[in-house]
């Protein structure tokens, strides 16, 4: 049975970090791909940032350069190092992880058959 497991949300000022994980029981990390999603208050599920099977990441504009995607196969777990937080950033956060054709991702979270129950992150200004 595949388990993938958030950690790290809580409440922070604006400005500050935030690191969150994704601990990944009964799936190997590297066999697709994987992504973070965010939903906002009021708004839908938006797609953040991902890695595919060959390693290679991808962030939403709106992160770039403040969000890094990485995966520690050693322990099989997806990160996600969040820097500069603004109070937009606020939501819930869920990882997921599904097979697709070499090298490519999903983009909506509904494309993915494994997916987290979700970790809150609330950005304070």
């Amino acid at each position: 049975q595949v388990q993938l497991v958030e950690h790290g949300g809580e409440s922070v000022q604006a400005g500050g970090s935030l690191r969150l994980s994704c601990a990944a029981s009964g799936y190997t990390l590297s066999t697709g791909c994987m992504a973070w999603f965010r939903q906002s208050p009021g708004k839908g599920r938006e797609a953040i940032a991902f890695v595919n099977s060959n390693g290679i990441t991808s962030v939403l504009d709106s992160v770039k350069g403040r969000f890094t995607i990485s995966q520690d196969n050693a322990k099989n777990t997806l990160l996600l190092q969040m820097n500069s937080l603004k109070p937009e950033d606020t939501g819930v956060y869920s990882c997921a992880a599904s097979e697709f054709s070499e090298g490519s991702c999903g983009v909506t979270y509904w494309d993915y058959r494994y997916k987290g129950q979700g970790t809150q992150v609330t950005v304070s200004s």
